[in-house]
C-alpha cells in the first residue's frame, strides 16, 4: 500500500520537462499539447498526450501574473467600432491559446503610457499589440528589457518601434475606391482625409491621387479636406465641399464613421445619396450595412488583422522565425447602394 501511494505521489509530480525528455520533444512542443494549441502534429500530440495520462499530469491553474497567461491590447482610444472589430479577432485566437486579454487605451498622453508599463511590469504580459499608438523609446526599450513580445498594428510611423506590423492594402483601397467613383463617370471627386500622422491615412490619400492621375486628371487640392476618422469631422468636411463655388459629385471619406457623417451633412442640406452625390468609405464596419442608403466602402480585414497580430506574438514568444516583418492584407471594395452615375 504504502508502495502504491508513493508512485502516486510521484505521477502527481511528473513536470512538463520529464515529459518532453519521455517523449523526445522539446519543453514548448509539450506546452502547445498542454494548452490545446493546434500547431502540433497528430502523431507528436498522441505521444505527449499518452504520456500526460500515464504520468497522471494535471494542468496547474494559471496565475493572474503568469507571463503566458495574458496578452496586452493597447489602444489610443477605444471610442470606435473600429477598435471593437479589432478586440474581436484578438480574443478569438487568444483565448483558443489560452491567454486572457487586457485591453487599455493611452490616450496619446505619456503618463498614460507610463502607467500602461507600470501595469504590466506588474501583471508580467505574455505579449503586447499597439494599435495605431506611439510608444516612447524608453518604454519601448523596457518591453525589450523585460522580454516581452511586441507587434504593431497599423504603424503610426515608420519604421514602427523596429517591431514586426500588421496592417492592410491601404494604398491600393484608396485607388479602388475612387476608381469605382470615375467609371461611375465622376470627375469631382471630394476626398476627407484621415490624420496626417498615420500611415494609413497618407496611404489612403495618396491611392486616391494616384487614381485621379491615372485618369488624366488633376488633382484639385479644394476637393481634399481635413478629417480625423471621426463622424463630426466627416460632417464638416462635406459641409465644406458643399459650399465649394462647383461642389464635388462624389466623395470618398477614408473612414465609414466620416463617410456616414457626410451622409448626414447632405441629408440637412436635403440632398441624397446617390441621387445628388455619391459616397464611398473606408473599413466596412457591420453598422454601414444598414445605413440608408447601404455604404459602399473598402472592407479592411480589421478582424483577421488582430488574429494575425496574436499569432505573430505567439510565435515571438517561442522565438521562431517569421516569414516577413511587415504584413498587409488585402483589402476589398465593397459595392453597395450609396454610389451611382452623377447627375446628368
Amino acid at each position: 500500500m504504502a508502495e502504491g501511494k508513493t508512485s502516486g505521489a510521484a505521477r502527481g509530480k511528473v513536470t512538463i520537462t520529464a515529459i518532453a525528455r519521455e517523449a523526445g520533444v522539446s519543453v514548448p512542443t509539450v506546452s502547445r499539447v498542454v494548452n490545446g494549441r493546434s500547431d502540433v502534429s497528430p502523431a507528436t500530440r498522441a505521444r505527449v498526450e499518452d504520456l500526460l495520462r500515464e504520468h497522471g499530469y494535471r494542468r496547474r491553474p494559471a496565475a493572474p501574473g503568469d507571463r503566458a497567461a495574458l496578452l496586452d491590447l493597447v489602444f489610443n482610444d477605444l471610442d470606435s467600432p473600429w477598435a471593437v472589430e479589432i478586440i474581436r479577432g484578438v480574443e478569438e485566437v487568444a483565448h483558443a491559446a489560452g491567454m486572457g486579454t487586457v485591453v487599455s487605451a493611452i490616450h496619446g498622453r505619456s503618463g498614460d503610457a507610463r502607467q500602461w508599463m507600470r501595469n504590466l511590469r506588474a501583471r508580467a504580459s505574455g505579449g503586447v499589440i499597439l494599435v495605431t499608438s506611439v510608444l516612447e523609446p524608453v518604454l519601448h526599450e523596457e518591453l525589450r528589457r523585460l522580454g516581452v513580445p511586441l507587434v504593431v498594428v497599423d504603424p503610426a510611423g515608420s519604421p514602427a518601434l523596429d517591431a514586426p506590423t500588421v496592417g492592410a492594402t491601404n494604398w491600393a483601397g484608396g485607388l479602388a475606391a475612387t476608381e469605382h467613383l470615375l467609371g461611375l463617370g465622376h470627375r469631382r471627386i471630394g476626398f476627407v482625409a484621415g490624420p496626417p500622422r498615420l500611415l494609413c491615412s497618407r496611404a489612403r490619400l495618396d491611392g486616391y491621387r494616384a487614381a485621379l492621375e491615372g485618369a488624366g486628371i488633376a488633382v484639385d487640392d479644394s476637393l481634399v479636406v481635413q478629417g480625423d476618422f471621426y463622424h463630426a469631422s466627416g460632417f464638416t468636411g462635406c459641409t465644406a465641399l458643399l459650399a465649394l463655388e462647383a461642389p464635388p459629385t462624389a466623395l470618398f471619406a477614408a473612414s465609414d464613421q466620416m463617410a456616414l457623417g457626410a451622409i448626414e451633412a447632405l441629408r440637412r442640406r436635403g440632398l441624397r445619396v446617390p441621387e445628388d452625390m455619391s459616397v464611398v468609405g473606408f473599413d466596412d464596419l457591420p453598422e454601414v450595412r444598414w445605413s440608408a442608403p447601404p455604404l459602399t466602402t473598402v472592407r479592411q480585414p480589421l478582424a483577421e488583422m488582430g488574429k494575425t497580430a496574436v499569432r505573430t506574438v505567439l510565435r515571438l514568444a517561442r522565438e521562431e522565425e517569421l516569414d516577413s516583418a511587415r504584413v498587409e492584407l488585402a483589402t476589398e471594395l465593397v459595392v453597395r447602394s450609396s454610389t451611382a452615375p452623377p447627375a446628368k
